[in-house]
């Protein structure tokens, strides 16, 4: 008889997301009356740009065309994107980084769930807790994280990296165990925290000194207000020999229906002699067949001076509803951080209320949808996190209902 990959049985219930959703469906079930306001999962509300709708409209045009129809992409993406994406995220900010070096996918949470592939099943992880759920799920299908404690929510083989309100929210450097693959996000997902470049450059030659890899999601950088944050891991120096960076068109264009990514892997990434850069190529070329055609033309646009312009104006819409629920949620007296490099506002809940009961206060008497800490692992008990990419009007809406409660 057939067998299952019995790691799968080892993750502790459903995705955090799907909880969340099976509640919200339960409650507006139960009261079809009431107006829920979502301010819980990280999707955006606007509509993609005109410079991409035209992207996308002329590229259907094409494929209605024998002289221009294209079939199956190439594996690694289009190098006209590729070449975009290096001159505008790279090049243009003196990261030494070639469009060869560049693998475009279907967006970057398959890549951050997929990274892990490449990496022997003894590597020892190191992640943030609180963390972004994939990094830790999909090394606990992997067979990678050891045994689950109930009562801590840890993993035996898993290094954890508190970050708290004393450190600012920003991992201190491992001491005692040292990882193998260490996971970082700035802007970070939950907390909205960043570090600066001389705080990710201890970070680089930690993992040069080390011989670690480091994993670095940069998914929300479109969302850097301050001159001193990074936005890109390769504007270290010795970045190229130690760290894969992962970005996303999906909070900095709104692509989350039509799904668009990319990872970065330098060719000098070692494993003595072995390039992660030829693994990963492997890897994307035997289980990817390509991003669509039609959605790569509509990633060029991004880069457009039409596309930038109007991005420019809708990223800065979600800044908008991030400065409303800081500055509203601390004038009615709420401890809150994040929110201003990122477009999630991380907040310490009330009257030591858990994260779990938070999320059901604000349901049932404000009909607000946040996203309890708690999901993020364990440092993530007694805060909340809510997003910046509802509507202008729901944004203040919810608001307004957290103040009067």
């Amino acid at each position: 008889m057939f067998q299952v990959n019995e790691n799968y049985l080892k993750l502790p219930g459903s995705y955090l997301f799907s909880n969340i959703g099976k509640k919200v469906a339960a409650y507006k079930a139960a009261n079809p009356s009431k107006e829920v306001i979502s301010l819980g999962i990280g999707d955006v509300t606007q509509p993609l740009v005109p410079a991409i709708i035209e992207a996308l409209h002329k590229a259907v045009d094409e494929q209605a065309v024998a002289e221009t129809f294209r079939g199956y992409a190439p594996d690694l993406g289009y190098e006209f994107l590729r070449n975009t994406i290096a001159e505008n995220d790279y090049k243009k900010r003196g990261c030494d980084i070639s469009a060869d070096e560049i693998f475009v996918s279907d967006g970057a949470k398959s890549d951050s769930g997929n990274i892990q592939e490449i990496f022997a099943q003894n590597n020892k992880i190191a992640v943030c807790d609180p963390v972004y759920p994939v990094y830790v799920d999909t090394n606990v299908m992997a067979g990678r994280t050891g045994t689950y404690n109930p009562t801590t929510e840890q993993w035996s083989d898993v290094i954890y990296m508190p970050c708290t309100a004393d450190n600012g929210f920003a991992p201190e450097l491992p001491k005692g165990k040292t990882p193998d693959v260490i996971y970082l996000c700035f802007p970070n997902n939950p907390t909205g925290s960043t570090v600066t470049k001389a705080q990710l450059q201890e970070w680089v030659d930690y993992a040069n000194k080390n011989g670690s890899v480091i994993i670095y999601d940069a998914a929300y950088e479109a969302y850097i207000s301050e001159d001193n944050v990074p936005h890109s891991i390769y504007e270290c120096e010795g970045a190229r020999t130690c760290a894969i960076e992962l970005r996303s068109f999906s909070k900095n264009a709104g692509f989350t229906g039509v799904r668009l990514g990319f990872t970065v892997i330098p060719k000098e990434l070692k494993s003595g002699d072995v390039t992660l850069h030829s693994l990963w190529a492997r890897r994307h070329g035997t289980k990817f067949n390509g991003a669509p055609y039609i959605i790569q033309r509509a990633g060029e646009a991004v880069y457009s001076d039409a596309g930038k312009a109007q991005l420019k104006e809708q990223v800065g819409y979600y800044k908008e509803n991030a400065k409303i629920i800081k500055e509203g949620l601390a004038g009615a007296g709420y401890t809150v951080y994040g929110g201003v490099n990122a477009p999630y506002i991380w907040l310490k809940t009330p009257d030591q209320m858990t994260s779990w009961e938070f999320f059901d206060f604000l349901l049932e008497k404000g009909n607000i949808v946040g996203t309890p800490g708690s999901g993020f692992g364990p440092s993530g008990e007694g805060y909340f996190r809510l997003t910046a990419f509802g509507t202008h009007e729901n944004t203040k809406k919810a608001i307004e209902r957290i103040k009067a409660l």
